[in-house]
C-alpha cells in the first residue's frame, strides 16, 4: 500500500489538463455587464456564443468550449466576490427557487467567498445533486419517466424543449458528459482532491443555476404549467441499520489521528476525511457522508489497484471502476478478483458496501445523496455513524503493523467485533429470511383471536360434518411434515409434533438464523429467490385478511348484527382456518428448507431446473388463489378445502420424488 504516499493525482493526464489547465488558456477579461444585465438577467447569449462545435455536424467541441468559456468562469467568479450577501440574495435568490434549495444555493454563495479548497468540492458536490434533481422535476412537466443518469437526462428532448438545445449544451460541458469537464462524476466518484478543483468552475456553475431559473420562468409563463417537485426519499427502518455502537467523542479524536496514518488514505485525499470528522461532530451529517463516501471508493480502487496489480485503473476519471465491479468475483479478463481475499472475511466488507450502496432494498446511500433525492437538513445520524464507524474498521484493518495499539483499543475493538460478524441485510437472501420470520410472527397470533364459543358452532348442524375432512388434513399436513424433518440441518432438531405451532417457530428461527452465503449469488437462485419472496408474500396476505376478517367478524357475532347468510359464512371461515394455519406452516418450512439449501440449485440440470422452477410456481399459484379466496369481499371459505388438497397432493408428490433441494443436499 505505498501507493497511498506516491500517489499525487487520481486524475488521468487528459483529465487532469482538461480541469486544471484547459480552462485557463487563455488568459483575456470578460467585462461581466455583457453577462449579466443590471437587473439580475443572465444573457445566455454571451454564453453560448463560447460553444464550439466540430465542423461535420452540431457535436460540440468539449476542448475548444472550455477553453473559449474560461475567461467567462473567471468573470462570473469574481463578480460573485464583488457582491455582498445581500446584494446576492436582492439579484439572485428568486432564480434559485426552481430547485427547491433556495438554501444551498446560498451557502455555495458564501464557500465561494472563502475558497476553501475542500469547502469548493463539497459545494459542488451538493449544488450538482440538487441541480440534477431540480432537472428531473423540470422534466417531468412534459416527460413521463425521468432519466436515472444525469447524462441521459442532459440530453433529453424534454429538456430541450423547455431550456433551449443551446443551454443544454453549455451545461453538459460543466457536467453529465465524459467528454466535458465531468465535474459531478470526477467528485462523486473520489477521482479529484480538493485542490484540483478550479473554484471558478463552482461559480460558473451556480451562476447557471440561476440561469436555468430564469429560463423555466420564461417557459411557465407561456405554458401555464406548474413545476411539481417530488417528495424527498427517507430511511425507513432505521434499526436495521444498526450494526456498530454509537461513535463518541474519543472514537472520532483517535479516528483523527487515524486517517493520517492509515494506508487505506490517500494523502493528497486527506483534506477529504478530516473534513468529514469534522461534519459529523457539528451534526452536518449528509456533509459527512457526501465527504466520506467518495473517498471509500478511493480507498477501495486502491486496493483493488495494488492487489489486481494494474495500478493504471487507479489514474483515470473514467468511472467503469466503480463499486460494484470492484466488489465483483472475476475481473473482465475474466480472473479471480484479489480485493475481496485482501479483505478475508467479506462480511466485514463486501456484504456491508453491497448492502448500505448498493442492494436495491437497502438504504443506497450514495446513489439517493448524489441523485439528490434525500432531504440533506434531515439526514439521520444513526446512517452516517454506521457508515463512518465502517470506514474506522477499514482504515484500522489497512494499516501498518505498529499501529496494534489503535485496533486494540478500548473504543475501536468493539467496532473492529461488529465489523468481523457482519452478515448481509438487504440481499434478496436475506429480506426473505426477514420475510418469513415476519410471516411466522403474523400467522402465531391466530391463536390468540377470539373465537365463538364452542357450543354455539355445533348449534348450527350443517357443520357438524366438517371435523372429520379438517382431521384429514390436519393429518395429511401432518405426514408431509414429518417427511419434510428428515432433511433438517443436524444442528436443528425436528419436533415430535410436526404441526405444534411453538416448535415451529422455533425451528423456523433457527433455520433463519443460518449463514447462508449472499456474494456471487448465481443467477438461477435469485430467480428461485424471487419466486419464493413472491410465496412467502401471498401468505403474510392471507394471514392479515384471516386476522381482520376474524376480529370484525366476532365483532359481529357478539353485537349479533350478523345476517343468517354472514352467520354461515363466519363458521365456515373458522372451520378453514383449522386446516390453513398447518398449511401456511408447511409452506413456511418447506421455503425455510429450500432456502436454507438454494446454492444446490445450481446442481440441477435444465430440465430438473424447469421442473423444479414449475413446482415453486404452482405453488406461488394456489397462495395466490388464496388470497383470492380469503379476502373479506370474496368468503369463497369452501373453495379453500379443494384447492388445498390439490396444493398438499402437488407438495407431496414432489417431495416423494425427492426433487426438492432438501433432499438434493443428503
Amino acid at each position: 500500500m505505498a501507493l497511498s504516499e506516491s500517489v499525487t493525482t487520481c486524475l488521468s493526464p487528459a483529465v487532469h489538463y482538461m480541469i486544471c489547465d484547459l480552462g485557463f488558456e487563455k488568459t483575456e477579461t470578460y467585462d461581466i455587464n455583457n453577462i449579466v444585465s443590471e437587473n439580475g438577467e443572465i444573457r445566455w447569449q454571451a454564453i453560448t456564443d463560447h460553444i464550439c462545435y466540430l465542423e461535420s455536424d452540431q457535436i460540440v467541441d468539449y476542448i475548444k468550449s472550455i477553453r473559449s468559456l474560461g475567461p467567462v468562469c473567471a468573470s462570473v467568479n469574481l463578480h460573485f466576490k464583488s457582491m455582498t450577501k445581500e446584494q446576492f440574495v436582492a439579484q439572485y435568490a428568486l432564480w434559485f427557487q426552481w430547485t427547491n434549495y433556495t438554501e444551498l444555493c446560498l451557502e455555495v454563495f458564501d464557500v465561494l467567498q472563502y475558497t476553501q479548497t475542500t469547502e469548493i468540492a463539497l459545494g459542488l458536490m451538493k449544488l450538482t445533486s440538487c441541480l440534477e434533481r431540480a432537472l428531473g422535476d423540470v422534466y417531468l412537466l412534459i416527460g413521463k419517466d425521468c432519466p436515472f443518469l444525469l447524462r441521459d437526462l442532459l440530453i433529453s428532448e424534454e429538456l430541450a424543449v423547455i431550456f433551449g438545445q443551446t443551454a443544454m449544451n453549455v451545461l453538459r460541458i460543466f457536467i453529465g458528459s465524459p467528454y466535458g469537464l465531468n465535474l459531478r462524476n470526477v467528485l462523486w466518484h473520489g477521482f479529484a482532491s480538493p485542490q484540483e478543483i478550479p473554484v471558478k468552475y463552482c461559480a460558473m456553475l451556480l451562476f447557471l443555476t440561476a440561469g436555468l431559473g430564469q429560463l423555466l420562468q420564461t417557459y411557465l409563463l407561456q405554458t401555464k404549467h406548474i413545476l411539481i417537485h417530488r417528495p424527498y426519499m427517507t430511511f425507513i427502518s432505521l434499526e436495521e441499520l444498526n450494526i456498530f455502537p454509537d461513535l463518541n467523542h474519543e472514537t472520532l479524536a483517535l479516528t483523527e489521528e487515524l486517517v493520517k496514518l492509515s494506508s487505506f488514505v490517500l494523502k493528497t485525499m486527506l483534506p477529504f476525511w478530516l473534513a468529514a470528522l469534522t461534519a459529523f461532530k457539528q451534526g452536518r451529517y449528509a456533509d459527512c457522508m457526501i465527504l466520506l463516501l467518495p473517498q471509500l471508493e478511493v480507498g477501495l480502487r486502491l486496493l483493488f489497484t495494488a492487489t489486481n496489480k494494474c495500478p493504471n485503473r487507479l489514474l483515470t476519471a473514467e468511472v467503469s471502476l466503480s463499486i460494484k465491479s470492484m466488489l465483483a468475483k472475476h475481473l473482465n479478463n475474466e480472473e479471480i478478483n484479489q480485493l475481496p481475499l485482501v479483505l478475508e472475511e467479506p462480511t466485514m466488507a463486501s456484504e456491508f458496501l453491497w448492502d448500505f450502496l448498493n442492494h436495491q432494498e437497502g438504504p443506497r446511500v450514495r446513489d439517493h445523496l448524489s441523485h439528490g433525492e434525500i432531504n440533506l437538513k434531515t439526514f439521520p445520524r444513526e446512517v452516517a455513524n454506521q457508515i463512518l464507524a465502517f470506514a474506522v474498521t477499514l482504515l484500522c484493518r489497512f494499516s501498518d503493523e505498529d499501529m496494534i495499539a489503535f485496533k486494540e483499543h478500548g473504543v475501536i475493538k468493539p467496532l473492529m467485533n461488529c465489523a468481523s460478524c457482519y452478515c448481509s441485510r438487504f440481499h434478496p437472501i436475506s429480506r426473505l429470511k426477514k420475510q418469513v420470520l415476519e410471516c411466522m410472527k403474523s400467522i402465531h397470533l391466530w391463536s390468540e383471536l377470539p373465537v365463538v364459543p364452542e357450543e354455539q358452532v355445533q348449534a348450527i348442524k350443517r357443520f357438524e360434518g366438517n371435523a372429520e375432512t379438517t382431521s384429514a388434513f390436519v393429518s395429511k399436513t401432518s405426514e408431509i411434515l414429518s417427511q419434510l424433518y428428515q432433511y433438517m440441518p443436524h444442528n436443528c432438531h425436528s419436533s415430535d409434533d410436526p404441526v405444534n405451532s411453538d416448535q415451529t417457530d422455533r425451528l423456523l428461527t433457527k433455520l433463519c438464523d443460518m449463514r447462508i452465503c449472499t456474494l456471487y449469488s448465481p443467477r438461477s437462485v435469485l430467480e428461485i429467490v424471487v419466486v419464493l419472496r413472491k410465496i412467502i408474500t401471498q401468505c403474510h396476505q392471507v394471514s392479515g385478511q384471516v386476522i381482520a376478517s376474524i376480529e370484525l367478524r366476532y365483532k359481529q357475532w357478539i353485537n349479533k348484527s350478523l345476517r343468517s347468510r354472514q352467520r354461515q359464512n363466519y363458521l365456515r371461515m373458522l372451520n378453514s382456518i383449522k386446516f390453513l394455519l398447518p398449511v401456511l406452516r408447511l409452506i413456511l418450512v418447506l421455503i425455510t428448507l429450500e432456502l436454507v439449501n438454494i446454492h444446490l440449485v445450481d446442481k440441477k440440470n435444465a430440465f430438473d431446473y424447469q421442473q423444479y422452477l414449475k413446482f415453486l410456481k404452482s405453488i406461488l399459484q394456489y397462495t395466490e388463489n388464496l388470497v383470492t379466496y380469503t379476502n373479506p369481499e370474496k368468503n369463497k371459505w369452501d373453495e379453500t378445502m379443494e384447492l388445498t388438497n390439490k396444493a398438499l397432493a402437488k407438495i407431496k408428490s414432489f417431495s416423494d420424488k425427492k426433487l426438492t433441494l432438501m433432499q438434493l443436499a443428503t
